[in-house]
């Protein structure tokens, strides 16, 4: 598939940029697959008014592979997304593993209707990067690509401006989520996008959760050839947009009407205060160990998960980690979205 084969009304929303959920996984005490309140997620984010959905990824966690879950996690997603609304939205498969696993996955998301897919490096960690390249290439010869930089604590490979510059030479590639958590290498993204001159073709989303507003507010300058090109990122592909979903769709609506003008102390501000609730969400304290059950916690007091189980059992709440969660909701309860979710709550549940 090629990205010229995704609907005209997704791709345009893609590159504007809009609010797209890692969208977790819900299962029961047996660690089963609680296919009703996945739907109620998907219905959260549909009304919420997310522009897509990305399925397995970090956040719906890469075990599903080994459990026999990515096909029914990711039909699941879009079967209910379709059966909730007809409005366009940008529907991001997870891609992992080596090369022929990867490609299989492509397919399989092509298969089910995705228009592109997020490809996590994690298993070349020791190749080369022209061979890291080279398996890249391949797979987006079977689907439209959005690049992945995944922040090494949980997996990630570093990768330099060089190798963003070959990934960004790529015609399939569509977008790149920049997610290593770090400002240097943020800018490396930039820089290899730039390089390549593929501005106007790739969009940039933010998935660096410690550095959301600020990432969606300041202009990146480049230099090519001697003179300088600004680049934006224009939306985000987050996990922690997976909670108060409803308000990180206002708050990106903000941030691009901010986009350009004089931008208020009271806006800038909000990048300390959302990073302090991501600190708490994903356990940074603890390497990020929590950081899904963190996710899991805050639907669970919403209702929308009945428990915060993950698929391997020694994932879960960190020491300490509830309390904090605990005083973000206190502190920022103005970023929460709880009485949308309580109002709608039973109706995504039945």
């Amino acid at each position: 598939m090629h990205r010229s084969a995704i609907p005209g009304a997704v791709r345009d929303l893609l590159a504007q940029g809009t609010v797209i959920p890692a969208h977790p996984l819900a299962l029961d005490a047996d660690r089963r697959f609680d296919r009703r309140r996945q739907r109620a997620l998907t219905r959260y984010y549909v009304d919420a008014g997310s522009g897509g959905l990305a399925v397995g990824v970090h956040t719906t966690q890469f075990e599903i592979r080994e459990a026999g879950l990515y096909e029914p996690v990711l039909a699941a997603a879009m079967e209910d997304a379709r059966g909730w609304t007809d409005r366009p939205l940008v529907m991001i498969a997870g891609l992992c593993g080596g090369t022929d696993q990867a490609v299989r996955e492509a397919r399989l998301a092509v298969s089910l209707g995705y228009h592109a897919g997020l490809l996590s490096l994690a298993a070349l960690r020791g190749a080369t990067p022209e061979a890291v390249l080279a398996h890249c290439r391949r797979v987006a010869e079977e689907i439209p690509l959005v690049g992945f930089y995944l922040q090494p604590a949980v997996g990630g490979l570093p990768l330099d401006a060089e190798f963003w510059t070959g990934f960004c030479g790529i015609d399939n590639v569509v977008a790149i989520k920049a997610a290593p958590f770090n400002r240097y290498r943020t800018l490396d993204v930039v820089r290899g996008l730039v390089a390549a001159g593929a501005e106007e073709r790739i969009t940039l989303y933010t998935g660096n959760d410690d550095h959301i507003v600020l990432d969606l507010l300041t202009p990146f300058v480049a230099m090519r050839e001697g003179q300088p090109v600004t680049v934006r990122f224009r939306g985000g592909l987050l996990g922690h947009w997976s909670v108060w979903t409803q308000k990180a769709v206002q708050l990106l609506a903000r941030l691009q009407a901010a986009g350009g003008a004089a931008v208020p102390a009271e806006l800038l501000a909000l990048d300390a205060r959302v990073t302090d609730c991501n600190a708490a969400f994903f356990d940074v304290a603890h390497d990020f160990h929590g950081c899904i059950a963190g996710c899991h916690e805050v639907l669970r007091r919403q209702g929308l998960l009945e428990g915060i189980w993950c698929l391997n059992p020694a994932e879960g709440l960190s020491p300490g980690q509830a309390a904090l969660i605990d005083r973000v909701c206190r502190e920022h309860a103005d970023l929460a979205d709880d009485a949308f979710v309580a109002a709608n709550r039973e109706r995504w549940l039945a």
